[in-house]
């Protein structure tokens, strides 16, 4: 690999990054530096096309003040290199920290809001600037969920978890939130929002969580992580990340914060309240409905994402119920 790279020097060491859930990730270090070797191997996301359409979006981005860390050039000015069928990129190793929401003042909350709103504004402006090309993956802009696929869904999980031996805590909570899912799903069932007749989509990040965000002390310096770049209603995607960055472990989200963080990114891409509710509408729905852990655990038999389950899972229920707070905290 870094034969094709000569000004990244030789390499010294190769070790493997455990964070992330879809490729593979190694810090190499060598006589000039460190830089991150990724690999992809996500089917949905790894293609060469792809990946080249997330490379020049990074491009273009850094050049209009984003912090993002793009790939390096080899020889022949290309980004992607293929050895055995197998796809790799070469980006420049940023040191730095995640911060989940706990660690961010009501200013820093502030900040990360108009980050995304500027991440969001400039993918508008470089992708048409002629990155797009042709098969533009599409995202979650599709009909919400039917709660009666749902409930088969937990049918099925309900048997796994019942089934589990040896049984431990895990499973005892997940038949207590499948149970309680159901009930709420019942009670709430003719709330299933309507698919939008013209979606305010654009060009999005598509993963922005706190593992992908890197500060250093108390300034972001890199968005990174890249792979699910694509068209997608912009304000659900705001929505989504303040659910992940500030949620507590107890499953209640920093309302304050996310306050802060909404007016932030309303002020910075011009999204009114209208699209902010019509967005947390949509995403509560979709937590609702949504079983992607337990999938994992119990159909995959990967237990990666355990460790978020209890606090995920408890949002849903305490969203269900300060519903019309947290609305507010995105639209005020």
């Amino acid at each position: 690999m870094l034969r094709r790279y000569p000004e990244a020097g030789e390499p010294l060491s190769c070790k493997p990054i455990t964070k992330g859930l879809l490729n593979h990730g190694y810090r190499v270090s060598t006589t000039r530096g460190s830089y991150f070797l990724k690999h992809h191997i996500d089917d949905s996301t790894g293609d060469r096309a792809t990946i080249v359409r997330q490379h020049r979006a990074t491009q273009r981005l850094q050049s209009l003040g984003v912090p993002v860390a793009p790939p390096v050039e080899d020889t022949d000015g290309d980004t992607v290199t293929e050895i055995g069928g197998r796809h790799y990129a070469l980006h420049p190793w940023v040191d730095g920290l995640h911060r989940v929401g706990a660690q961010l003042s009501t200013a820093q909350s502030e900040r990360l809001g108009a980050l995304l709103g500027t991440v969001h504004t400039g993918l508008a402006q470089v992708m048409e600037a002629g990155v797009m090309e042709a098969g533009v993956p599409q995202g979650r802009g599709h009909a919400s969920p039917h709660a009666v696929d749902t409930f088969a869904l937990i049918d099925d999980l309900l048997a796994a978890a019942r089934g589990c031996r040896p049984r431990d805590s895990f499973d005892e909570l997940a038949e207590h939130r499948l149970v309680e899912r159901r009930s709420l799903l019942e009670r709430y069932a003719d709330r299933r929002p309507p698919a939008p007749d013209v979606p305010a989509t654009g060009w999005v990040h598509g993963d922005f969580h706190p593992l992908n965000v890197l500060y250093r002390g108390t300034d972001p310096v890199a968005i990174i992580d890249w792979d699910r770049l694509g068209v997608q209603p912009r304000a659900e995607e705001a929505v989504r990340a303040a659910a992940i960055f500030f949620v507590q472990p107890a499953g209640k989200l920093e309302l304050e914060k996310v306050r802060a963080y909404a007016r932030a990114y309303r002020r910075t891409t011009g999204a009114g309240s209208a699209e902010l509710a019509a967005a947390v509408h949509r995403v509560w729905w979709e937590r609702l409905n949504d079983f992607w852990m337990l999938r994992w655990r119990y159909r995959l038999h990967d237990r990666r994402a355990d460790p978020q389950f209890p606090a995920v899972s408890a949002l849903a229920v305490w969203w269900t119920r300060e519903y019309e707070a947290v609305r507010e905290a995105f639209t005020e």
